[in-house]
């Protein structure tokens, strides 16, 4: 199944205004271009019909369940600064509706990321890449995943995210498969680092399996 990746599905409340202060994007850019330069967050004419791909968002704390993202269709730049980012302010799963600020609006894929962090209060980090490797050899390295019938950026998407979080499939593995949304992987963890790190060495060993 390939849905466009890149557009928004989610009814949007959009605040254009920067984001406050003080906010340190350089740790989430330092990850983020890293897997741009690794082809799993980008932007390819000969993929997904030319839309962006991949996307990479952080909470500071436990007490709000806002959560700074990168932007749609930024996937382009290896780079990004600060106005390329915005802040997700609150989430209603249910009415598939999100509140958002800043200069960029947020990735069609906000609403899973919001699920991720609901689900544990110390999940600090989630990163959404493309990786035909690892999606194709998803049951090879015992990686949860939901239905082929489940497409991105829908609330049935946040269900079945949810689901394999309630079930226990994910109480010890941090990465799991999109099947309903083409090479799409999902990694999280307390930290950048640990959500990065889990993604990489995962990566790496998929393309160990023949």
């Amino acid at each position: 199944m390939n849905e466009p990746e890149g557009v928004i599905k989610f009814e949007l409340h959009h605040a254009q205004t920067p984001l406050p202060a003080g906010i340190d994007v350089r740790p989430i850019n330092a990850w983020r271009t890293l897997f741009h330069r690794l082809g799993l967050i980008g932007q390819n004419p000969e993929r997904y019909d030319g839309y962006g791909f991949g996307n990479i968002s952080f909470k500071s704390d436990n007490t709000t369940s806002q959560f700074i993202i990168s932007g749609t269709q930024t996937g382009h730049l290896e780079e990004l600064e600060i106005d390329h980012y915005c802040m997700v302010t609150g989430t209603e799963i249910i009415k598939n509706r999100i509140y958002s600020n800043g200069l960029s609006k947020p990735s069609s894929e906000a609403l899973t990321h919001a699920c991720v962090y609901q689900q544990d209060s110390d999940i600090k980090a989630v990163i959404h890449v493309h990786s035909p490797e690892l999606w194709l050899k998803s049951k090879e390295l015992g990686l949860p995943y939901t239905p082929d019938s489940v497409l991105y950026g829908s609330p049935e998407m946040v269900m079945a995210v949810k689901h394999l979080f309630t079930s226990g499939q994910l109480n010890t593995c941090s990465i799991f498969s999109m099947y309903g949304h083409q090479d799409g992987i999902i990694a999280f963890g307390p930290s950048l680092e640990a959500a990065a790190w889990a993604l990489v060495k995962c990566w790496v060993k998929s393309k160990c399996i023949e």
